[in-house]
């Protein structure tokens, strides 16, 4: 059996730039760091930071008493941390260090107060646990990933922080995602408006059973919402590492046979069928278009900063540590 590590990472944005299962890598990525800083619009395999998904009219209403401007990147709205956001910027590492007594590869980044017009100096600490599992016969290669941030600079009291990993996957390495068979713990999602913000109530999605298994054909189901799993806010942690690791997201495609599932600590998670991906033919890989990958991606509620009921799960205080711990399985059988 092969002890050939499935993963590899890049410094630029912590990314995942490899997850490899008998031969086939099944995220998105590029060969070389200088290629995702031209080409990656999609924020392939990107650690995404301070703020994950979409911030309502690119402006933080309430903290440190204030009100804080943010790029202004997707209609609106500011998305995935603004326009140089976490996934854009060089960590230090890798370097491999003992996390809680198994060897993990380690990243780190500061972010420095006013950054994209955040607040706060902040340290962001990422690790990557890989693992190797017989279960049920088959071997499962799996990927622990770990966050943590924290206020290390004085110049204010509190920050905003919502991490999530932006990995796009295609279990088979054709041009599109059709065929994958996907199961997902909830049914329960964020209604938004126009802009993708959302509007308030959580409802059930239209036609989608929890735990029921559905396929993804060449255009539809076009899925691009953020689903909850801890439907209490008042419930939900800054730091959610002690909080149960829940099966959110099951798929399989029966041509390759692959398999992946993705646990989190997290309370939600924005499930997108990747309508708009457009990354051009280069350095010997084929375009990647509409539906070339989709996407999990463990977080907190969306816009939850600037809602009085969700925001505590999102703001950061001196002295306190934002976590959150999320697990990619992938097998073939």
């Amino acid at each position: 059996m092969s002890s050939a590590k499935a993963f590899t990472f890049l410094p630029l944005g912590a990314i995942i730039q490899k997850f490899t299962i008998n031969g086939t890598n099944i995220v998105q990525g590029f060969p070389t760091a200088e290629l995702y800083k031209q080409y990656n619009f999609p924020y392939f395999g990107e650690t995404i930071g301070r703020i994950a998904n979409r911030v309502s009219n690119a402006k933080i209403n309430d903290l440190n008493g204030k009100s804080y401007s943010l790029p202004v990147n997707n209609g609106p709205n500011s998305l995935h941390g603004g326009n140089l956001g976490w996934g854009k910027r060089e960590f230090e590492g890798p370097s491999t260090v003992n996390r809680n007594g198994q060897e993990a590869t380690f990243f780190k980044y500061v972010s420095v107060d006013g950054e994209e017009g955040y607040p706060g100096t902040v340290e962001v600490r990422v690790w990557y646990v890989q693992e190797k599992e017989q279960v049920d016969g088959a071997q499962q290669d799996v990927l622990h990933i770990e966050y943590e941030a924290e206020l290390v600079g004085d110049e204010v009291d509190e920050t905003a922080i919502n991490m999530t990993n932006h990995s796009y996957f295609n279990l088979t390495g054709a041009s599109t995602i059709a065929g994958t068979e996907v199961s997902l713990i909830t049914n329960k999602y964020q209604v938004v408006d126009g802009t993708d913000i959302p509007t308030g109530p959580i409802e059930e999605y239209p036609g989608l059973k929890p735990q029921t298994r559905f396929t993804l054909g060449e255009k539809e189901p076009d899925i691009d919402d953020c689903f909850v799993v801890n439907t209490d806010p008042s419930s939900i942690p800054i730091d959610t590492r002690s909080s149960p690791l829940n099966k959110v997201a099951s798929f399989y495609h029966p041509e390759s046979r692959i398999h992946l599932e993705i646990s989190t600590t997290e309370p939600a998670f924005q499930f997108y069928t990747g309508k708009y991906i457009d990354v051009p033919a280069v350095d010997g890989l084929p375009a990647r278009g509409p539906r070339s990958g989709f996407c999990v991606e463990p977080s907190r509620y969306v816009n939850a900063i600037n809602v009085p009921e969700y925001r505590s799960s999102m703001v950061l205080k001196k002295g306190e540590k934002y976590g959150s711990k999320t697990v990619y399985r992938g097998w073939q059988a």
